[in-house]
């Protein structure tokens, strides 16, 4: 976990529990939170001004969040296969290290710049803004990114995307949103992934998954699919059709689009002082 997250802190009290009830608190540190909350602020100030930016070009983001091996690379390879005919596509993708996926996504023909994390166990909004500079928008419907492996720290950093999606595996336990609320109460579709794997296994029950779901007071859809199997992938493509749409016709009611130029200069104005530590752009 990295440094600048808040991985090492939480607005509640951290609790100890013994099976009979909690037996200890220990107050989470108001001076982390204090950091934590200006780190917090600097990035959602640039995340509105991508949000605007990606409007202006009338392209759909997806910020795809999920644990490790999860299939977050392999959903967006048989999407990419499905929807090429009809999108323009483009990938950000978020790892700690190399640049594998990108190039697993860059044989399918689609452009994908690769963020190299180092340390940092998330994305946030100025690693998304430096990788828009090597994508050119006004040839692109839609815009993935591909989060790191994580199930705790992207949730927090808003990156401007229109939505998120949070992938579950059917090899994780079903319990999985109860266990990481913030992720799964913040999702927008959440997709059970490696569903051709259910009928085998016997610790994953997709309706609890989805039970799990609603008590977090969230009402998304969490469809089963399967990269490996193209016609289970019809609800995910159809969510993407509706999204696409709400971006179309949102752009209608918009003023005229900034001057790309104000992109750029704005640049400086946003950077917390940890935004670049860590993190490489990688666009070939």
């Amino acid at each position: 976990m990295c440094e600048y997250c808040g991985c090492t802190t939480t607005p509640e009290d951290i609790q100890i529990k013994d099976g009979k009830g909690v037996i200890r608190t220990r107050p989470a540190d108001e001076t982390s939170i204090e950091v934590l909350t200006g780190i917090l602020d600097e990035n959602d100030k640039l995340a509105g001004h991508i949000r605007d930016h990606l409007a202006d070009h009338k392209v759909l983001a997806v910020n795809l969040m999920s644990s490790p091996g999860s299939g977050k690379t392999s959903l967006l390879e048989a999407t990419i296969d499905a929807l090429e005919s009809k999108y323009r596509i483009a990938v950000i993708e978020g790892d700690l290290e190399t640049e594998n996926d990108a190039d697993r996504i860059r044989a399918k023909g689609v452009p994908a710049i690769q963020v190299v994390t180092g340390q940092t166990c998330h994305l946030d909004a100025n690693m998304v803004h430096d990788a828009l500079h090597a994508l050119d928008l006004s040839d692109v419907d839609i815009l993935f990114i591909e989060n790191v492996g994580n199930l705790v720290c992207p949730a927090s950093f808003d990156l401007g995307q229109k939505a998120n999606v949070v992938l579950l595996s059917s090899t994780e336990g079903d319990d999985k949103p109860a266990k990481y609320p913030v992720m799964f109460r913040g999702a927008d579709l959440v997709l059970i992934t490696k569903a051709d794997l259910i009928p085998v296994l016997d610790d994953f029950n997709p309706e609890n998954a989805r039970r799990h779901i609603r008590e977090l007071a969230n009402d998304a859809d969490a469809p089963e699919v399967s990269a490996r199997r193209p016609e289970t992938l019809e609800p995910w493509l159809h969510w993407l059709d509706h999204q696409v749409a709400e971006v179309k016709a949102a752009s209608a009611d918009r003023p005229a689009a900034h001057a790309h130029h104000h992109h750029h200069h704005d640049h400086g104005e946003h950077t917390h002082p940890h935004a670049h530590t860590h993190a490489t752009i990688l666009d070939h």
